[in-house]
C-alpha cells in the first residue's frame, strides 16, 4: 500500500497515511473537523533501487560493463602497400 499525504484547504494542518490505492481523494479534517477539507497531494514517489543489477541511470554496473572499454588504437597510415582498400581491412 503507498503512503499518500494529504493537507487540509481550511487549517493547513497536513498528514501523511498508508491506504490502499483505491482511497478517496478527500476525507474529513481531524483538527478543524471541516468536512472533506483533507485532500490528496501530489508528491514525488520514494524509492531506491539496489543489488547488482540495473541502477537508477539505466545502466548496468555487471562484470560485461566494468572495464570493458579499450582504448582506441592510432595508426599512421596502411598496414600495406597495394590491393584495393589500403591496408585497412583484415583482407591484408
Amino acid at each position: 500500500m503507498p503512503i499518500y499525504e494529504y493537507r487540509c484547504q481550511s487549517c493547513g494542518k497536513s498528514e501523511e497515511t498508508l491506504e490502499p490505492m483505491s482511497a478517496p481523494l478527500t476525507h474529513d479534517c481531524p483538527s478543524c473537523g471541516q468536512a472533506q477539507g483533507m485532500q490528496r497531494q501530489v508528491s514525488a514517489a520514494a524509492f531506491a533501487l539496489q543489488g547488482s543489477g540495473w541502477f537508477a541511470n539505466g545502466y548496468s554496473e555487471g562484470p560485461a560493463r566494468k572495464g570493458s572499454e579499450k582504448p582506441v588504437e592510432s595508426t599512421s597510415g596502411p598496414s600495406s602497400t597495394g590491393g584495393g582498400c589500403c591496408g585497412g581491412c583484415a583482407c591484408h
